[in-house]
């Protein structure tokens, strides 16, 4: 029994294979959202339905623009994993209350496997979806479990140095 991984790295492996369905040609990312021991939902980043895909392009604009790793959301057209994870539970009717989302991303080039860390507009998805956990795995490969609740301090914080630095350009 030695060899089973454990329902974390289970559902992490999971969300690997999921995110090979990703066209991203930077990052690709894998989603899987467990309820109760039961996968209800997957998705992986990539343009709306329908829309053509950045590999059938042939080029992503966020690498044409020089945009660092983490920035330009509006400027590409991908729906991440996580929000298409929680996207298409709706479509089905599944509530994610409760939920724990597994993610797993990898380089589109050199085919690494890096740390999944949602941004700011899927923390806020994640925490509004009703999920309790989020599991990833750090860049030393180890894994990490966190509680969207902390992100809400977060964002407060955030928000706020916003708002101080507006004020004082501003004067």
């Amino acid at each position: 029994m030695s060899g089973r991984p454990s329902k974390e790295e289970y559902f992490l492996r999971i969300a690997e294979v999921v995110l090979e369905r990703s066209t991203c040609l930077l990052r690709k990312y894998g989603a899987v959202i467990v309820v109760g021991d039961t996968i209800v939902s997957t998705g992986y980043n990539g343009p709306a339905r329908g829309m053509k895909h950045c590999d059938e392009f042939g080029f992503c604009l966020k690498e044409l623009a020089n945009m660092p790793k983490g920035t330009g959301y509006d400027f590409c057209p991908a729906v991440h994993a996580e929000e298409n994870a929680i996207i298409n539970a709706a479509r089905s009717g599944v509530s994610l209350v409760g939920g724990t989302l597994y993610i797993a991303g990898r380089d589109a080039r050199t085919g690494e496997l890096t740390e999944a860390m949602p941004c700011e507009r899927c923390r806020r998805a994640i925490i509004n979806a009703g999920i309790t956990s989020v599991v990833i795995r750090t860049s030393d490969g180890e894994l990490r479990r966190v509680d969207p609740r902390s992100w809400v301090a977060e964002e407060e914080r955030r928000y706020l140095e916003k708002a101080r630095m507006l004020r004082e350009s501003q004067s």
